[in-house]
């Protein structure tokens, strides 16, 4: 029951969080938005780690590795969702980044020796055919032109990163904790701000646009998704954690709808009801 609470902490957290993603995205360059948002992260929740500095104690160098690894798997992930989020559509990108619950649903099943019942196989049948109609348009398949916009490809890149990434961190939360794992993470922001050197990409003020509200809001809804979800799987299963949080595209699609309102096909709107109800059942035959 506790890692189900802590489940449905995290549904509402990525569902708010996400819709406010959207608008900063819109609002400021997907680079500084990701940058001034990690930093958000160290900053506000620094005298928090200094407090907890004790469950550094069973960090090992491979632990430490691994971690740093699923860091930039994260980032990248984070970045390509803004990005995407930035020039396509809010409910399309939502809902194809936030299925990454469903591949973290397998990981865990195939690594972590979880359980998988029909009625969760099904379901997961059915989100892949939601995703399939959301993303290619049927008519261009049959004629073979297959093709993918670029919002919705950055989207699919982000379902497959956060899933790899929210799967194998149990690995380090199960030897220091729910919180040390993601701010590892953040703290690898430094590392950011090296690659839009390289690419000669400015760091635009965390002002720009009105921007530092909805970003810093944003920072903190998505901060304490991401640690609910940590303890909700250091706590109970990935198979049963990952599902219910997993169903926050159904809240973020609804705020999309109103706050955006972006054009839609029939072919992917169908395709979005398909994975969001997929979702919805996932979440309910894994309680």
């Amino acid at each position: 029951m506790e890692a189900i609470i802590f489940a449905l902490i995290a549904f509402v957290g990525w569902g708010v969080g996400d819709l406010l993603v959207a608008i900063t995205a819109r609002r400021i360059e997907s680079f500084s938005g990701s940058f001034w948002s990690m930093f958000l992260t160290v900053i506000l929740f620094s005298p928090y780690a200094f407090s907890r500095i004790e469950d550094l104690s069973n960090l090992t160098l491979p632990l430490l590795l691994l971690n740093l690894f699923l860091g930039v798997i994260l980032i990248g992930g984070i970045m390509a969702f803004r990005e995407g989020f930035r020039i396509g559509n809010v409910a399309l990108v939502g809902t194809i980044g936030s299925a990454f619950t469903v591949l973290t649903t397998i990981f865990g099943i195939l690594f972590f020796n979880e359980r998988l019942t029909i009625p969760q196989t099904i379901t997961i049948m059915a989100i892949f055919i939601g995703l399939f109609l959301a993303m290619f348009n049927i008519q261009e398949v049959i004629k073979r032109k297959i093709a993918i916009n670029r919002a919705l490809l950055l989207a699919l890149i982000a379902m497959i990163t956060w899933g790899i990434y929210f799967a194998f961190i149990k690995i380090p939360i199960q030897e220091i904790g729910w919180f040390w794992p993601n701010y590892i993470t953040f703290m690898l922001f430094p590392l950011l701000y090296i690659v839009m050197r390289i690419r000669h990409l400015p760091l635009l003020p965390i002002t720009t646009n009105n921007a530092f509200i909805p970003l810093i809001i944003s920072t903190l809804t998505a901060r304490v998704a991401e640690f609910s979800f940590n303890i909700g799987i250091s706590k109970g299963f990935i198979s049963i954690v990952a599902p219910i949080a997993g169903a926050s595209p159904v809240l973020l699609v609804i705020l999309a709808f109103i706050f955006f309102k972006d054009p839609i096909t029939k072919q992917q709107f169908l395709g979005i009801t398909t994975t969001l109800v997929g979702i919805v059942l996932l979440s309910l035959f894994s309680v």
